[in-house]
């Protein structure tokens, strides 16, 4: 994989890698969207180090920050040998996944948030007295802000899930924003599915 053609706001210009972190929920699916990542990162011949971050309260509140999990992928051409320090890419499902992750990634990194989930309720829960993507706290970083719960809702509505059934998608919806950005193939997923 070229790491040159990636958009230029996720290229860090010292190293030929890329930090990814996908964050959310303990029940969002994180993991298992991490590890699928890896897998397709696998396929498309790069090296990669990953690390789990799971929660500090596996039964935290939803929409807290003690009950955040994240996954981190540091994937690149050469050789990879640790998870990363600094992420270049994050994916926020929540403002608690958000409020955890920013002291961590880098200044100029692309932040995608799923903005379904900054309702005044959920930035309470993560402590937050304003929208972060109001205020301009993010003016450090490149922001998209995709309503991911809506957009995913959106694409499997011809499947006839319920709408419970059909949220729990989500993390898919943001893996296939991935595979995209990183130019990976979905045969592998798709076949896994």
């Amino acid at each position: 994989m070229d790491y040159d053609t990636l958009l230029p706001v996720i290229k860090n210009n010292d190293t030929d890698s890329v930090v990814v972190r996908l964050a959310g929920d303990s029940g969002d699916g994180i993991q298992l969207m991490g590890s699928q990542f890896a897998v397709t990162t696998a396929l498309s011949g790069s090296d990669f180090a990953t690390f789990p971050d799971y929660p500090a309260e596996i039964r935290a509140p939803v929409g807290t920050t003690y009950g955040v999990s994240a996954y981190q992928i540091n994937l690149g051409g050469g050789p990879i040998t640790t998870a990363g320090d600094a992420p270049d890419v994050l994916v926020a499902f929540n403002p608690a996944a958000l409020k955890v992750s920013l002291p961590l990634i880098r200044k100029g990194a692309l932040i995608i948030v799923n903005s379904g989930a900054f309702t005044p309720r959920n930035l309470t829960k993560a402590g937050y007295e304003s929208d972060p993507r109001d205020e301009g706290g993010l003016g450090d970083y490149q922001l998209v802000s995709a309503d991911i719960s809506h957009l995913n809702l959106e694409a499997v509505r011809a499947f006839g899930l319920s709408k419970s059934e059909s949220g729990r998608c989500k993390n898919f919806y943001a893996l296939g924003m991935l595979l995209w950005m990183f130019e990976h193939e979905t045969g592998a997923i798709e076949e896994w599915i």
